[in-house]
């Protein structure tokens, strides 16, 4: 099977029933947020090193939101701060050979 009809611009590692969405949130009150997904556990990689502590993340962008330590805004949601760099996920119930969506 070929893969003609894809570019390399639309990323064709990052879609697919086994890697996660190009972007992602925990917070369920952004569009991007899957509770679906999330259930299944995705591991993020950011600048190599692989993170936990991940609020939000955007793969063909590549950047992540991360809490800013313990300072809250004024609805007493955690402040984030935006961090730039080369992001991978992968999805954590497909073990050790699990597809991983980077950018292209």
């Amino acid at each position: 099977m070929t893969e003609e009809n894809s570019s390399p611009e639309t990323a064709p590692a990052t879609s697919g029933p086994d890697v996660p969405p190009d972007h992602l949130a925990i917070d369920p009150r952004s569009k991007h947020f899957d509770a679906d997904v999330l259930r299944r556990g995705v591991g993020i990689r950011f600048k190599g090193t692989q993170r936990t502590n991940i609020e939000e993340y955007c793969i063909s962008e590549g950047w992540v939101r991360v809490q800013a330590g313990k300072t809250m805004d004024r609805k007493g949601r955690p402040l984030t701060i935006k961090l730039n760099g080369p992001v991978e996920a992968w999805f954590e119930d497909l073990g050790e050979d699990a597809p991983v969506a980077k950018a292209g």
